[in-house]
């Protein structure tokens, strides 16, 4: 019956060489396979409907479809929202308010678009910039803003495949095509991210602080190999082969104490840890004595539903409304 049996040196070959082949396949799939990971939709088709990019024009929107050249010679086809005078009703989501703002009969479209706020869009890491559409229009029609969505390279029609070097090439582009324009050149601009996209907007305002307003990041990380181990626990062993850092803790105390942050955390978010918000809050609030950064936690929020939470969106219309009107400290033409 022994004779059946493996001995305990045979059993303990087997068992290390099936640790062993596990160990190199975990460490081969972080290393090599992590862009599949971490910009999923720029490579898994999740089925024709969730391969669509819609339209502004589906919803009825004022808007313009904008390609901009990034440094590496990429194209990105984006969305602009901008503000005219009469906006007109969406024909989606129309329960939206368009908040009425006071203008001079002989203003023109363009000088009223060149004194409103300005926000570039930097979403997660799932869909297109198809699905925030709706997101747009809250700082479209609810604060009055100019907005620019972004569509990341590999992402919806842009060109290109994703990567962090050329996700902020990306991002960079898009504040370029901004202060070069005339009509956005002297607008107040803000910037949006969330998830993976709180990442790359921490990154662009830590290398351009003088030219960004203010930032608003929702339910964002410190930095992938901090993350690692909470999304794929196998993973965790192996962070130091991540060469996508987005190291977001690092770059936070270039940020300039001046620079007003909101930031926007689901309490109930199972995919990125609460205490990754909490860190970047502290980190916030170290920037220096005269900083400015407002905290806002959503107890039910999850991590793809909090901008759906109760008072979310409040919070946010009362942060750039209260900045734009401070920095104004002057009426709006009559």
């Amino acid at each position: 019956m022994s004779g059946f049996l493996p001995s305990a040196e045979t059993f303990a070959k087997g068992a290390f060489a099936t640790a062993a082949t596990v160990t190199a396949t975990a460490a081969a799939l972080l290393y090599y396979g992590q862009n599949y990971l971490i910009y999923p939709s720029a490579y898994i088709s999740l089925g024709p409907e969730a391969d669509i990019v819609e339209s502004p024009s589906s919803f009825g929107l004022h808007y313009e479809d904008v390609d901009l050249k990034t440094s590496d010679g990429v194209t990105l086809r984006c969305y602009l929202l901008p503000q005219k005078k009469e906006l007109p009703r969406p024909t989606r989501f129309s329960t939206i308010p368009i908040t009425p703002l006071n203008y001079s009969e002989t203003e023109t479209d363009e000088e009223f678009m060149a004194r409103r706020p300005t926000v570039i869009m930097f979403h997660g890491n799932g869909g297109n910039l198809g699905h925030r559409i709706p997101l747009g229009m809250m700082f479209q029609l609810l604060m009055r803003c100019n907005v620019l969505m972004v569509s990341y390279r590999g992402y919806g029609k842009s060109d290109g495949s994703p990567s962090e070097k050329g996700f902020q090439k990306d991002a960079q582009a898009a504040l370029d095509y901004l202060t070069s324009d005339p009509r956005f050149s002297k607008t107040r601009i803000f910037v949006y991210g969330q998830s993976i996209g709180g990442a790359v907007a921490i990154d662009l305002v830590s290398r351009n602080p003088s030219k960004i307003f203010a930032l608003i990041l929702e339910n964002t990380f410190t930095s992938l190999p901090e993350l690692v181990p909470h999304v794929l626990p196998i993973l965790g062993p192996f962070t130091f082969l991540c060469h996508q850092k987005w190291n977001s803790a690092s770059k936070v105390p270039l940020i300039p104490a001046r620079t007003p942050v909101l930031l926007l955390s689901g309490s109930a978010d199972t995919l990125v840890p609460p205490e990754h918000m909490r860190a970047l809050r502290e980190l916030m609030r170290k920037r220096g004595e005269d900083e400015v950064s407002r905290w806002e936690e959503f107890p039910g929020g999850q991590h793809n539903d909090t901008s759906a939470q109760r008072g979310y969106w409040h919070a946010v219309d009362d942060f750039v409304t209260s900045l734009v009107l401070a920095s104004e400290k002057e009426k709006a033409p009559l």
